[in-house]
């Protein structure tokens, strides 16, 4: 009889501490890269970010241009000219083809700077409205649900409409 008090006991126990758990910890989840490709603001910086690329690669064209036709004029000359000038003119080209290539590392790494600057103020704002609503909602706990997040089924509550919402749209 004893057995079965402290098995009973245990049991009340158990049951007492996992619904204790389950009533404290609330879940919810968001799909963080769908809910910032909705905002005006992205629509906005991704404008910027194809308006600066446009201007890099109109840059890089036009030097590989210059290139290619300095190259060109200078391989139809070639016969013609001596030894020591074709050696000039090969520093030449060799030299504007270094920096077109650093040209194009320099575009990279500022495309990536004003990506980050752009999106900074973005992903700030995404997530102050998703704390703001799940602390509303009482949730302790958000997961990204983003495509290849980590999270594996997402079947509690979505917060993607209540935080735009919050956000105006």
């Amino acid at each position: 009889m004893k057995q079965f008090r402290t098995l009973l006991l245990a049991a009340v126990l158990f049951l007492g501490a996992t619904s204790f758990m389950q009533a404290q910890s609330k879940v919810a989840h968001i799909n963080t890269q769908e809910l910032i490709q909705a905002m005006p603001e992205w629509k906005t910086a991704q404008g910027e970010m194809d308006k600066l690329g446009k201007t890099y690669e109109a840059d890089i064209k036009e030097m590989v241009t210059t290139y290619q036709n300095k190259m060109k004029q200078y391989e139809s000359e070639a016969s013609t000219k001596t030894d020591e000038e074709n050696q000039k003119r090969l520093v030449e080209v060799q030299t504007m083809q270094q920096n077109i290539q650093q040209y194009q590392g320099t575009a990279q790494q500022e495309m990536q700077k004003k990506e980050v600057e752009l999106l900074k103020p973005i992903t700030e704002k995404a997530k102050a409205a998703i704390l703001k609503v799940a602390k509303a909602q009482g949730y302790q706990y958000v997961l990204d649900s983003t495509q290849g997040g980590g999270v594996i089924m997402a079947d509690g509550k979505n917060l993607l409409e209540d935080v735009k919402k919050e956000l105006g749209f």
